[in-house]
């Protein structure tokens, strides 16, 4: 039977709704309609479009947004309430408009251009306790924001609201408290320049006509930044960060500051049959000044020469004095099958939303990727790690087939693709996991690195494979290190890692804090799950540690793994013995 598969993503949700709207309209219809229109106009539409915002829907009296970054979603909402307050500071009482926002953070279903789910629910009924001219958000979005922007918050405690089963915990924004952050306060430091040229690739623009082919798009962009990430003397952002501008207006200087970058290549990309052309062009973020504009023109038969060449030419306009012979060395070519290519690019766009579902959908197109071209290596190699991901999570029935699956699909893409740096790296991962040999695993992503310092999934898996080995500081450095490239990126992965290196380290408060971020990020994950009830556990607070094992046990049959990826026997027992102390209850503990 063939099911639709349902667009979800996570999002921090904003609604807010005009006080008083019915009387407003009452008193003046036409008055109360133009002053909305221009605080629209002149206020709200350019703070949305400011902190990356999107409109969903408008309704006479109220706004649906939608953000990838809980931190813009309250930063817009405090902006902008602070801007009406000094807007209805010169207007007679009568014709004052007030706005109540709720902000939650939550898994939301888009659909025909509308979002549904528990998520948006909430949001709204906090919109509902808000005060006039106030902002409620929940206990998620609380966490979030914490010790990241400088704002006082009042607890309401648990409400009981309409539709929503279990009682959420809301907090109040004190808007017009004395300690209230001014609009420069909201915005983080950005991060500095980095010492050597700096670039941001944008996604582009999808001009084919045809939404089905977002994807295709999308790949081609990801594509050109892997291109460039071989640049060694080039500091080159990661696709995760660069992609959360996706579907909106940007303002390139903005985007400079908050990625901390010199240079902002954008485009777009059409497909027409087999001919493709690619435009882009280079933008000094400092002065928003064009540098550099150009059109390329091909077919699928030469689409990875295509892409080569995009990147090519920016980093040329960008050094002049580049060895075209770095680009040769490291470009390669990797299927001739270009519906191969294609499966990959469609499970791509699917194994980033985390979910299990989606994870066994990639893994099928993945498969027919192989079946078409057995030595396409990044096809294995992404196949080889959707085996680490299912096994971790215990989404399995033959966990050492699974094993062996994964270690067959690693050693097979290293034997076609050993000069690949992205090969090289989750290739490595998916050994340290499955393997004993955690050395030969680590040499695997320092090749990685030699061959691509800018790659930040490379950094990411670097860091997991050293806090197996028992070195969770190194491991520490090493996630900083792939956040920084990847400054816009949801960061559960990180969040997670440098949560488990402070556990193992035993400063378990630092990493009950950074997995609750990882949890609130990424909730269906296992592993977060399991490290958060031995924290809990390990911290004494076992009806904690009991609550997160409740959660636990739907997601999973292997409730206290193995675990023997964790090669510091000790590290392996603290965590081992936290979950064993978390899963003590009336019924027996899965998994053994």
């Amino acid at each position: 039977m063939v099911t639709e598969r349902v667009d979800r993503r996570l999002a921090a949700i904003l609604v807010a709704d005009v006080v008083g709207y019915s009387r407003l309209m009452g008193a003046d219809e036409e008055g109360t309609l133009l002053r909305l229109k221009a605080i629209r106009r002149e206020l709200a539409d350019p703070k949305i479009k400011e902190y990356h915002g999107r409109i969903v829907k408008t309704t006479g009296d109220g706004l649906l947004l939608t953000f990838n970054s809980v931190v813009d979603a309250v930063r817009c909402a405090v902006d902008v309430q602070h801007q009406m307050a000094q807007r209805n500071a010169e207007v007679s009482p009568d014709q004052q408009i007030e706005f109540r926002m709720g902000i939650n953070l939550g898994d939301i279903i888009r659909d025909r251009g509308d979002i549904f789910g528990d998520g948006v629910n909430v949001a709204a009924r906090l919109e509902t306790l808000a005060d006039p001219g106030g902002v409620c958000i929940s206990s998620v979005v609380r966490e979030q924001i914490r010790d990241k922007l400088p704002l006082t918050l009042g607890d309401m405690g648990e409400r009981q609201v309409k539709n929503i089963a279990r009682p959420v915990h809301v907090y109040r924004i004190e808007i017009g408290d004395s300690n209230s952050p001014s609009r420069e306060e909201l915005i983080d430091d950005p991060p500095p320049l980095p010492n050597k040229p700096s670039i941001a690739v944008l996604p582009f623009q999808n001009m084919s006509g045809d939404p089905e082919q977002e994807y295709f798009s999308d790949g081609m962009v990801e594509e050109i930044i892997t291109a460039l990430a071989r640049i060694r003397w080039l500091f080159v952002i990661a696709r995760n960060s660069s992609f959360t501008y996706k579907g909106q207006a940007v303002d390139i200087k903005q985007v400079g500051k908050e990625l901390g970058v010199r240079y902002v290549l954008e485009g777009s990309v059409r497909k027409g049959g087999k001919q493709v052309r690619i435009t882009g062009q280079l933008i000094d973020a400092a002065t928003g000044a064009h540098i550099w504009a150009d059109r390329f023109d091909g077919t699928l038969d030469n689409i990875f020469e295509l892409q080569d060449e995009v990147a090519s030419s920016v980093a040329g306009i960008i050094e002049p004095t580049l060895l075209n012979a770095e680009m040769h060395r490291s470009a390669r070519i990797p299927t001739h099958d270009l519906t191969a290519y294609d499966l990959v690019l469609r499970a791509r766009a699917l194994f980033t939303t985390w979910s299990k579902d989606a994870i066994f959908q990639a893994m099928d197109l993945l498969e027919q990727a192989i079946e078409r071209d057995p030595d396409y290596g990044t096809a294995l190699v992404e196949l080889a790690a959707r085996h680490q991901e299912i096994h971790v999570n215990g989404w399995v029935t033959d966990p050492e087939a699974i094993r062996q699956r994964g270690i067959d699909l690693a050693r097979r893409a290293l034997q076609v693709a050993s000069d690949d740096p992205n090969v090289l790296s989750r290739a490595g991962f998916a050994l340290g996991y499955f393997t004993e040999d955690i050395e030969a695993a680590i040499s695997l992503l320092d090749r990685s690195l030699t061959l691509n310092p800018n790659a930040a999934s490379g950094w990411q898996w670097n860091a997991w494979l050293q806090s197996w080995a028992g070195y969770p500081d190194k491991a520490i450095h090493s996630f900083e290190t792939s956040m920084r490239l990847t400054p816009r990126e949801r960061r559960a992965g990180q969040f997670m890692g440098i949560g488990v290196a402070h556990f193992f380290a035993r400063r378990f408060e630092e990493a009950r804090k950074v997995l609750l971020q990882s949890l609130d990020e990424k909730p269906g994950w296992v592993p977060t799950y399991r490290f958060l009830a031995a924290c809990l556990a390990q911290m004494g607070r076992l009806d904690e540690a009991r609550e997160i094992v409740a959660k636990l046990r739907p997601m999973t049959s292997d409730l206290i793994p193995s675990a023997t990826h964790w090669r510091n026997v000790q590290h392996r027992e603290l965590y081992l013995s936290g979950l064993r102390m978390a899963a003590q209850s009336n019924s027996a503990p899965d998994g053994g």
